[in-house]
Formats: C-alpha cells, sequence, structure tokens
C-alpha cells in the first residue's frame, strides 16, 4: 500500500506523461483502502482524473461532470499533504468550462499540479 505521499507523486508522474486514467486508478486504490476521513479527497483526485480521461477522449459532458464533481468533493474535504485545492479547483473548472466549449483536450499539456509549489 502506498502512503499519502507517494500517491500523490505515483499520480502526478502518471498525469504528467499524459496517463490520467492510471492515475485515477492510483488514487481509487488510496480511497478504497485509506482511512475513513480521508476517502472523500481521494475519491474527489480520481474523479478530476477520470474527468480529464473523458474530456480527452471526447466526452464533453461526462468530462465537465466529473471535472466539477471532483472539485466540489475535494473543495468540502479540504487540503491534505499539501494538495493544492484551491489551484485544482480552479482547473477543474476552466477545464469542464472548455470541454463543454469544444476545446481539444491534450491530458499531457493540461496536466493539474497536485501539490502547490514551495515558496522560495
Amino acid at each position: 500500500m502506498r502512503g499519502p505521499f507517494e500517491t500523490l507523486a505515483e499520480a502526478q508522474e502518471l498525469l504528467d506523461a499524459g496517463r490520467p486514467f492510471h492515475a485515477h486508478e492510483v488514487f481509487e486504490d488510496a480511497w478504497k483502502s485509506g482511512p475513513e476521513e480521508e476517502r472523500a479527497l481521494w475519491r474527489g483526485l480520481a474523479q478530476l482524473a477520470v474527468g480529464l480521461t473523458h474530456a480527452a477522449r471526447g466526452n464533453a459532458t461526462g468530462g465537465a461532470r466529473l471535472l466539477r464533481r471532483g472539485a466540489g468533493a475535494i473543495d468540502e474535504a479540504g487540503a491534505r499533504y499539501g494538495i493544492d485545492v484551491p489551484g485544482l479547483v480552479r482547473w477543474a473548472s476552466e477545464l469542464a468550462e472548455d470541454t463543454e466549449q469544444g476545446v481539444e483536450v491534450d491530458p499531457a499539456a493540461c496536466a493539474p499540479r497536485l501539490v502547490a509549489a514551495a515558496d522560495g
């Protein structure tokens, strides 16, 4: 079982490589095997990743719906482990709008940053 920081690092690598569905599976593992109080956060991140997958495959309605649902879930769950919740919510909202407007989505080019960059 991966710890939370390993989960985030592995998922980020997969997102950066344009493999959001595989990132979804990493998040799903954390969601299903992690502590109860963190499940909403990991489920929300999984929804963001699978929303990106649907958007990239041309499913605008499903992609936008999952992106918004995931953003709402992580916003409600709150930040842990340095996860950039405000940044991810903004990213998901913008991508959902673009997807609905027919903008073609390249998952590697629009991969989100999961953890806020450290200042300094």
